[in-house]
Formats: C-alpha cells, sequence, structure tokens
C-alpha cells in the first residue's frame, strides 16, 4: 500500500511518496502546498497521506536540510524502484553517487554505464526519474558547461537553483 505526505522547505511544500519498500516518488513545489498535493494525488491516485514512518521521516528531514543549504547526503534513504525498466535503475544508482555540490555530465554517466553513446538514452532516463533529488537528476549537466534539461516544475530554473543551493561549480 502506498502513502504520501506533504511537508515544507526552504523553497517550498515538498511531496514524498513511499511504498512498505520504500520511497517511490518525490515531488518538488508546486505553486502551493494544496497544488503539490492535488499532484501527488495525480501521480499516486491509490496512495493515502499519511504520517511518515520513521525512515522517510529521516529522509524528509534530510531533503529539508539539504533545500536550506546543508551538504546533505541522500544516498541513504531507501528506495523502491521496483517495476522500473533496469537501464533506468542503473542511472539513477550511478546518479546518487553523485554528492551534494559536485556533477557529472550526461556523457559521464553514459560512460560509466560502458558506452558513451548512451548520453541521449541517460538523458531520457533522468528526465522520466520519478524520485527527483533523492536521485539527484539535477547534478547531472550537458558538457562544454550546458545545463541539460529537467522535467520538475520551473526546468532549467530550477536545476540551477537547486545546483546552487547545494553549492556546485556552475559552468
Amino acid at each position: 500500500m502506498a502513502a504520501f505526505a506533504i511537508f515544507d522547505t526552504a523553497i517550498g511544500a515538498c511531496g514524498i511518496a513511499w511504498s512498505d519498500r520504500g520511497v517511490i516518488g518525490f515531488q518538488l513545489p508546486e505553486a502551493d502546498a494544496a497544488a503539490t498535493r492535488g499532484r501527488m494525488k495525480s501521480r499516486f491516485p491509490d496512495a493515502t497521506e499519511s504520517s511518515a514512518p520513521a525512515g522517510v521521516q529521516r529522509g524528509i528531514d534530510a531533503i529539508v536540510a539539504l533545500l536550506r543549504g546543508d551538504r546533505t547526503d541522500l544516498a541513504f534513504v531507501e528506495l523502491d524502484m521496483d517495476g522500473l525498466p533496469d537501464f533506468r535503475r542503473r542511472v539513477y544508482e550511478i546518479a546518487r553517487a553523485i554528492r551534494p555540490g559536485e556533477t557529472m555530465t550526461y556523457g559521464e554517466v553514459a560512460a560509466k554505464l560502458g558506452d558513451v553513446g548512451l548520453s541521449r538514452a541517460v538523458g531520457q532516463a533522468l528526465g522520466r526519474n520519478p524520485i527527483p533529488v533523492i536521485v539527484p537528476c539535477h547534478r547531472v549537466t550537458g558538457a562544454g558547461g550546458k545545463t541539460g534539461g529537467f522535467s520538475a516544475p520551473g526546468g532549467a530554473s530550477t536545476k540551477l537553483t537547486l545546483l546552487a543551493i547545494e553549492g556546485a561549480q556552475l559552468f
């Protein structure tokens, strides 16, 4: 059974969804808490709004710290990626290893997968990331100082905001 919670951060109300195996989704802020809640209900129609269990609450606390500027690593947060294709899971595992304040290019992620020709597929996988920030797709950028895309609300502007909060060296 899935559940979700809405919580306040320095950049607005975020949402997190979980199953009994781990976090299944994260939502960056919409216009307000009600809009974020609506987006969570849309993304997870079978989930009920609930208080977070202890493990998820530790993740929430770490996200709040990260979004206020602490260099908090979220790699400890348990994820439930059942149902995601193997390629996407592999891309997300590589992204999760990128520390706060650091970046990697799509090509570098592809090279870690064993084929630099997979750069575009890496970008597509990151664009479908259901767990942004915890799977820090914002830390993956284009080659030559290009930002690259970001499918969360606000697009590339949000990506740059997250990188600035983390103190990443921006292009």
